[in-house]
């Protein structure tokens, strides 16, 4: 096979003509490290083995830019790399980022678990739910819940007396509570003992 043109591309890539017939988009430093130049010949496996190169560089900048912005479970870093490399290259980039400390599950969890029952209010099952759509496992999700859960009826009082104390004096403001309270994740049997405790108490006032 000869490489018969090149052509830049946009986002740091060049296209690759291949006896006259456009072959693929690499990486622009990839090619240019390769030495090739139109003209010269390359067999199949120099070809893959440029494809493999230009996908590993491409999968390592998008994963420098997306750990930028916030951390990342290796699974979830490696689904949102296959959107633009293959899942091989995806995989093995996100691995590679676990291996020098930029990616690390355990810590994760643990931050986001921490930050779920805080900031969002979320009960335990629905921050378990959270990091596991994120890539954690069952098992890491669950000791992080353990770790930094809060007492759920705590939970919930301090959410009505904030948010919707101002609702229960009506049954259709209850209504609008507990279904507040059960996106969280609350469980009903928590909702009913604390909603019970606000109408016990307005109506001693």
């Amino acid at each position: 096979m000869m490489l018969t043109a090149v052509e830049p591309r946009r986002k740091g890539l060049v296209a690759l003509y291949i006896d006259g017939e456009k072959a693929v988009d690499l990486d622009a430093e990839v090619y240019l490290k390769s030495g090739l130049k139109p003209g010269d010949e390359l067999d199949d496996e120099q070809l893959r083995n440029l494809i493999a190169a230009s996908d590993a560089r491409r999968a390592e900048q998008k994963a420098m830019y997306l750990l930028g912005f916030r951390a990342h479970s290796e699974k979830e870093l490696a689904r949102k790399l296959s959107r633009t490399v293959p899942r091989e290259a995806a995989e093995k980039v996100a691995a590679r980022m676990a291996e020098l400390g930029l990616v690390n599950d355990e810590e994760y969890a643990r931050t986001l678990a921490r930050e779920l029952f805080a900031r969002k209010h979320y009960a335990a099952g629905r921050v378990r739910m959270e990091l596991m759509r994120r890539g954690i496992s069952p098992e890491l999700a669950q000791e992080a819940v353990e770790e930094a859960r809060t007492d759920p009826q705590e939970a919930i009082r301090e959410l009505v007396e904030r948010k919707y104390e101002r609702y229960l004096g009506d049954e259709k403001g209850r209504r609008k509570t507990v279904a507040a309270l059960q996106r969280l994740g609350y469980q009903w049997d928590d909702i009913r003992c604390v909603l019970n405790e606000f109408t016990a108490s307005n109506e001693d006032e």
